[in-house]
């Protein structure tokens, strides 16, 4: 077995981990829809969630041709799909309780779920020169440049309609992302 079969094994439970914490969500949210204070803002964040674990399993194929592994190197890429699993682990609550509000646990969370975001791009582009001794291509730099920047701002605002703008500006810029960069093997 190549090393890149053997600890792609650990990637791809960490990912499927992350999108079984955003779909478990969803079914407890229609389950519990009669306890819950619906909010468009986490699901459209969930639903970005689920697009970056699949871009990252996606892109983790690109790594099967290094084959100077060692362990700061495997760390980084780990690093970074632990990051991603807590984006997913955070962003939907948990469904004890007599009410769920969706609007207040994005709001008491989305430091921490912002945090992880701009914490999971850093790795990313930390792992590109420590795998390949040399920072991401430009575009995608300016890719994670500006998603790093829609974390900060994450963070710092607690405004809904700055958080609204910020998911319809990471949906369309992931989505020119992946169609320029991502769309093939």
């Amino acid at each position: 077995m190549d090393a890149f079969s053997y600890l792609s094994v650990l990637l791809s439970i960490i990912l499927g981990l992350a999108m079984t914490q955003i779909l478990q969500g969803y079914r407890m949210i229609l389950l519990a829809r009669r306890r819950v204070d619906y909010d468009p803002l986490p699901v459209a964040w969930s639903v970005l969630v689920l697009l970056f674990a699949t871009q990252a399993w996606w892109a983790s194929f690109g790594l099967r041709d290094h084959s100077d592994w060692n362990f700061l190197g495997f760390t980084i890429v780990l690093l970074q799909m632990v990051l991603l699993y807590m984006m997913a682990g955070i962003i939907r609550p948990d469904l004890a309780g007599e009410r769920i509000d969706l609007a207040a646990h994005f709001d008491d969370h989305r430091r921490a779920f912002f945090g992880f975001m701009l914490a999971m791009l850093v790795t990313s582009v930390v792992k590109d020169a420590l795998l390949n001794f040399s920072l991401p291509g430009s575009l995608n730099l300016l890719f994670h440049g500006l998603l790093m920047v829609s974390a900060i701002i994450g963070m710092a605002s607690s405004s809904r309609r700055v958080h609204y703008a910020l998911a319809v500006f990471a949906a369309a810029a992931f989505t020119a992302y992946v169609a320029l960069l991502f769309a093939r093997l």
